[in-house]
């Protein structure tokens, strides 16, 4: 009985984490990472700034379990989280959260760079304190300003490299910054009525979900733009040109069949896409890091 209540424990800790969301955050971190560097990175940093991006990540997100708890309470999508199902109580979460947050800043600091660890900090303030707290109920640009401090792995991982923040970092930011609204925005559309019922203001909440498709349809173009500028400023090659295209239209072959539509299937589905084009996007880049196409 206590091994099978520990192992429930175990996984509902785990839950804390966002495990799906904090793998995708630590990936693009990674490609930063390995993009930094000519050849293979060195290890120590490598290593524990993976560990404390991760780290700092997952508690983020118990942080943000513990604030949007009564929320979560009324809403399908999050009524079975640990804390409405009373798995876990607000001291387990908010202990959990500060413990594995410490650790992650003492990793940062002694293992990698200062740097890192500061922007490490600012980033899950950023999502944990400000876009949880504050701009989630404040404004249905929420996603958009939010989503800055969701951007930020891939800068945490090169500067986990090289101690610097550089340009070309600042391109893998962009992209996920633009990708971010056509993304949330398509499951905004799929769940408005949970968001109204608990009083957030998502963009199709207050602004209606014609207006929504039509933002996610400029977005997506924007994107399609953003992404063309890695190979644009000599950052990546052919490889990538080619997959940030095919890549782009597939997304904005989605963003156009949500205008035409107009059901939740569509935009489930382009916000499933959306998921698995930013995979493939960064480990495009990745290949084309490391087996460049070249036409001499």
């Amino acid at each position: 009985m206590t091994d099978k209540s520990s192992a429930l424990s175990w996984r509902h800790y785990l839950q804390l984490c966002k495990p799906r969301v904090v793998a995708l955050i630590v990936f693009t971190a990674i490609v930063g990472m390995l993009l930094a560097v000519p050849g293979w990175p060195p290890l120590q940093p490598f290593f524990f700034g993976t560990l404390g991006i991760g780290l700092a990540a997952s508690s983020a997100a118990a942080i943000n379990h513990f604030i949007d708890q009564k929320a979560d309470a009324e809403m399908a999508r999050t009524k079975n989280r640990p804390l409405p199902m009373g798995d876990l109580n607000s001291q387990n979460v908010l202990v959990f959260a500060g413990v594995i947050g410490l650790l992650a800043m003492a990793l940062l600091v002694l293992k990698v760079n200062a740097l890192t660890a500061f922007l490490t900090f600012l980033s899950l303030i950023g999502y944990a304190v400000v876009y949880t707290v504050y701009l989630k109920k404040l404004t249905p640009q929420n996603i958009v300003i939010g989503g800055i401090a969701g951007a930020a792995p891939p800068l945490l991982g090169w500067a986990a490299m090289t101690g610097e923040i550089h340009h070309h970092a600042l391109l893998l930011v962009l992209i996920i910054f633009v990708w971010t609204p056509p993304h949330f925005w398509a499951l905004a559309i799929a769940r408005r009525e949970e968001y109204a019922k608990v009083a957030i203001p998502m963009l199709p909440v207050t602004h209606g979900v014609e207006f929504t498709r039509l933002q996610i349809l400029l977005y997506t173009i924007l994107l399609l733009v953003t992404t063309l500028l890695p190979y644009l400023t000599g950052m990546s090659g052919l490889i990538y040109l080619l997959s940030a295209l095919l890549l782009g239209l597939g997304f904005l072959y989605y963003a156009v069949q949500m205008m035409r539509k107009k059901d939740n299937k569509t935009a489930m589905r382009t916000f499933g896409y959306s998921i698995v084009y930013l995979m493939l996007i960064f480990a495009a880049l990745l290949i084309d890091h490391y087996f460049p196409l070249s036409l001499s």
